[in-house]
């Protein structure tokens, strides 16, 4: 393991490592959430809070099929809907804000899932986390880093932040890493919790990452 950088230049130097590290780790890192067009992506994106991406993926086919398009959501009832999405967890919530959503979308951006976070921002279910992953999956805008639980986990092991906050780790992500990478970095950092960079028993000896990170808790 290398030394702690102690200068600034030291500092950004070992961030484009990481970067350059991962680049090759996952090279064609994209969302795993399956979908066809923007609407879809946010959809899945607000089910798959609290819920992992594999059961979203298994539910949204059949619930695509069943509402096609965004007007037969905004004309959902929201009991039924919510039974539609039910192993999701958390379902009665997320009914109501895919709802409010596609009626949001409707009324206000002409049933066009909005390009800008100032506007996806407005619409019910769209917090910073959806927000960034649908403006950055869907139409390539860099809106800001998505933070999701192994973003934080990596982010803090990886010494690029002190804070647990959600919105103060993607502040720090922000400054550290290039705007340019920012879609990129998100997918990434996702795959390599899910693969490597576990909660629990991280797999420190496979990890290309390995000389680079000072995280108390590697394993041996």
């Amino acid at each position: 393991m290398r030394r702690r950088p102690r200068t600034l230049a030291e500092r950004s130097a070992r961030v484009k490592e990481i970067l350059k590290r991962l680049d090759v780790l996952y090279p064609k890192a994209t969302c795993a959430l399956h979908h066809e067009n923007p609407w879809q992506l946010l959809v899945a994106t607000i089910l798959s809070a609290q819920c992992t991406d594999k059961r979203v993926n298994m539910v949204t086919p059949g619930l695509f099929a069943k509402y096609p398009t965004i007007r037969d959501f905004a004309n959902a009832p929201q009991p039924e809907l919510a039974a539609d999405i039910q192993s999701t967890g958390f379902f009665n919530n997320k009914s109501k804000s895919i709802i409010g959503a596609a009626r949001k979308i409707l009324a206000d951006f002409e049933g066009k899932v909005p390009r800008t976070i100032e506007e996806l921002l407005s619409v019910p279910g769209a917090a910073r986390k959806t927000a960034n992953v649908v403006l950055g999956t869907a139409y390539g805008v860099a809106s800001g880093v998505v933070v999701d639980t192994h973003v934080q986990r990596i982010a803090g092991r990886l010494d690029l932040t002190k804070h647990k906050d959600p919105g103060k780790i993607e502040k720090d992500l922000m400054k550290t890493v290039p705007q340019e990478k920012w879609i990129e970095f998100s997918h990434q950092v996702i795959h390599h919790g899910r693969n490597l960079c576990l909660a629990r028993r991280p797999r420190c000896a496979e990890c290309l990452l390995d000389e680079v990170c000072y995280a108390k808790d590697k394993t041996r």
